[in-house]
């Protein structure tokens, strides 16, 4: 079951939000994850947290990634942390992934090439 959440801003971020096995929330992104959408996004991916036994956050359709973003990511990984679930990026673009390696959240939340690899993490 997939759950649109809408575009954050139209033609710029899509976030969709579907349950895979075991309940794990699944959001899946496209587009710009930038300051224009960080805010929506933060919404998302805290209420996947809040409600599921894990968050993995598929980015194989997201072509930037910024600060605002990486902010974002951070708040999310703390607050499942705090809850005790698991937060895991998956099927990041060379460009995003660049960035996930320059700013060290790579070490910080687990990242997996594929959507299926962070899902059986």
């Amino acid at each position: 079951m997939a759950e649109i959440e809408g575009a954050a801003v139209p033609e710029r971020l899509l976030i969709t939000r579907a349950t895979a096995g075991g309940g794990v929330s699944l959001v899946i992104l496209a587009g710009e994850v930038d300051l224009d959408g960080s805010s929506r996004l933060r919404e998302v991916l805290l209420s996947s947290v809040e409600s599921a036994p894990g968050t993995v956050v598929d980015f194989g359709d997201v072509g930037f990634l910024d600060s605002s973003g990486i902010n974002v990511l951070i708040t999310a990984h703390r607050a499942a942390e705090s809850r005790g679930v698991f937060f895991r990026l998956a099927a990041p673009r060379d460009a995003v992934e660049r960035v996930l390696r320059l700013v060290g959240v790579d070490a910080l939340i687990a990242c997996y090439p594929s959507v299926e690899q962070a899902l059986t993490a």
